[in-house]
């Protein structure tokens, strides 16, 4: 990667608010992540590097994370990165309530990524168990959003 291409990416993570953008072309990786507290002009540039594999207390957690103790419940996890919104504005019903029963294709929620809203269905019918994330609350790709059960 260029460094124009890096500052290219810098100036589209401060223009969408971004707060961590990671991109990776071939054997080239540019993160790049807003500094707490930062005004949005000031962005840490990490270095390209293998990723070191899990301790074993974080393989534990991830695993525990990644699928429900309950093996009739479905983890909805979120595909992208991206802010979580549980309805379509603010003021309005939620799309879905703890206790409400789904079906495949029903809107979950919406995940706002860089200024476009993906809508989040559910991919099998049940009852919504539990929400795991909070309204306006940023989330990562894999990062469970819903808890389904089946019936």
């Amino acid at each position: 990667m260029t460094v124009e291409e890096i500052r290219e990416l810098i100036n589209l993570a401060a223009e969408t608010g971004i707060a961590e953008l990671e991109v990776q072309r071939g054997e080239n990786r540019v993160r790049i992540r807003r500094a707490a507290f930062a005004t949005p002009q000031e962005f840490a540039v990490a270095p390209a590097a293998a990723p070191l594999p899990p301790s074993p207390s974080e393989a534990s957690k991830d695993k525990g994370r990644d699928q429900p103790a309950d093996p009739n419940l479905t983890l909805v996890k979120s595909p992208i990165v991206g802010t979580f919104y549980e309805a379509a504005s603010p003021g309005t019903a939620p799309f879905v309530r703890v206790g409400e029963r789904v079906q495949p294709g029903k809107v979950l929620c919406i995940i706002e990524s860089m200024k476009l809203m993906n809508e989040i269905e559910a991919e099998t019918s049940g009852i919504i168990e539990s929400k795991l994330v909070m309204n306006g609350q940023p989330v990562e790709y894999g990062e469970a959003l819903f808890a389904i059960r089946a019936v």
